[in-house]
């Protein structure tokens, strides 16, 4: 297994604290050391705390109205959702730290992966300038983990931010071992970057609760009872590099289009509708970025301030191939019509295109191919999509719609 680049013997995860709060609070220092929420798109829920908030027992996903009573009492501050600002944030952050670093991948939009090399006291000290470059020149607080594998690098990212010992920064090779068992033997396996609810289940029937558990497992057996890529993390937890850095990041994880309604939707003829032209923007912003999606989910939702009328339905579609064909998408969207129920009021709907991969990188077999995506309707649909009534789907035409296509937003 090679590291991650041509003599990087470590790496480091850089991690941005409460992205979405630290912010805020980076375009409004007023709102420094106080509860600060941040609002789904609706302003209906709560999607991201500051500490001050997380300490008030504020859950995340909950509603504003149930928050908007104590608010005064608790000083809380509630902000809408600025997802232009968030991506700009996200921009200064990775340019700055690619300063530290000539390989860099930005895995998500609050984290970014490194490549460094040096002693533990060296890489402890460069950690340590990162934090504080990115607080004073960007002004938000990130965290610092360091290792000789991503999984392990993850880790201690989690432990820096959480154990006020490390002060934001932690790297894996100066904790003694006799800490390291201890913070592993306290994790549970689910804390671990890539292991879900389902398969902290099958694993705990094996006897494997703790990270530590999973550390000294025998990584074939690993294998061939769950897969390569879980004996890669085992591996990895083992001090061997198996994941690593990606040079180019290409494209990025998902693409979201959702938008609230002025008007709510009472019926699933209008929402497939809008389902319609959400899979065609899908497809002009996939076409633009060179990429392909696996999976599709879609969504709508009622008002959080309407406890009468609560529905949240969701699909989530897996693709028969990867795609970016507007007809494919939106047959995948429209799995979402039979749940809706006429005559309830949704004032909000949208899809998510997830498991992105480069266009063309997986050729399908013949039988599996498609006619639309070799007609290059997506790329067509990208270079007219300064029109408000051309599409495929149908009903895009009408102009109630076109303004939603033109104002919808994406992540």
């Amino acid at each position: 297994m090679s590291r991650a680049g041509p003599g990087l013997g470590s790496v480091a995860l850089v991690d941005v604290n409460c992205f979405y709060a630290s912010a805020e609070r980076a375009f409004d220092p007023s709102l420094e050391s106080r509860p600060l929420v941040v609002l789904s798109n609706n302003d209906g829920c709560a999607v991201a705390r500051s500490p001050e908030a997380k300490a008030l027992g504020i859950p995340l996903g909950e509603p504003w109205f149930k928050l908007a009573p104590r608010a005064k009492e608790w000083g809380l501050v509630a902000r809408s959702s600025n997802y232009e600002l968030y991506g700009d944030i996200s921009a200064r952050v990775m340019e700055l730290l690619g300063r530290y670093s000539a390989w860099l991948e930005v895995y998500s939009i609050d984290e970014a992966f490194l490549g460094v090399r040096g002693t533990p006291q060296e890489l402890q000290r460069l950690g340590h300038t990162m934090k504080t470059a990115v607080r004073r020149n960007v002004g938000v607080p990130v965290c610092v983990g360091i290792a000789g594998t991503k999984t392990l690098a993850k880790l201690a990212n989690k432990w820096a931010k959480h154990n006020p010992a490390f002060d934001g920064v932690c790297h894996w090779d100066a904790v003694p071992a006799a800490q390291q068992e201890r913070l592993m033997a306290g994790l549970s396996v689910i804390e671990l970057w890539g292991v879900a609810a389902q398969l902290t289940k099958r694993l705990n029937g094996l006897g494997i609760h703790s990270i530590s558990d999973l550390a000294r497992a025998d990584p074939i057996r690993i294998r061939d009872r769950f897969s390569v890529v879980l004996m890669r993390t085992v591996l990895e937890l083992q001090g061997t590099p198996c994941i690593p850095l990606e040079e180019q990041r290409i494209g990025r994880d998902q693409l979201i289009f959702s938008r609230s309604f002025a008007t709510p939707i009472t019926t699933g003829a209008a929402l497939r509708q809008v389902l319609g032209v959400y899979a065609q923007q899908a497809s002009a912003r996939l076409a633009r970025h060179g990429l392909q999606a696996k999976v599709l989910t879609a969504f709508a939702a009622t008002s959080f301030y309407d406890p009468q009328s609560s529905s949240h339905p969701s699909v989530c579609v897996p693709l028969p191939m990867p795609t970016a064909d507007p007809v494919l998408l939106a047959r995948a969207a429209y799995a979402l019509l039979p749940r809706i129920d006429d005559g309830v009021k949704y004032v909000r709907a949208g899809i998510m295109v997830t498991d992105l991969r480069p266009t063309g990188n997986q050729a399908p077999l013949e039988v599996f191919e498609n006619p639309h995506e070799e007609r290059g309707i997506g790329p067509l649909l990208e270079e007219v999509s300064g029109s408000s009534t051309f599409g495929v789907a149908a009903g895009v035409q009408h102009a109630c719609w076109a303004a939603v296509y033109n104002n919808s937003r994406s992540l």
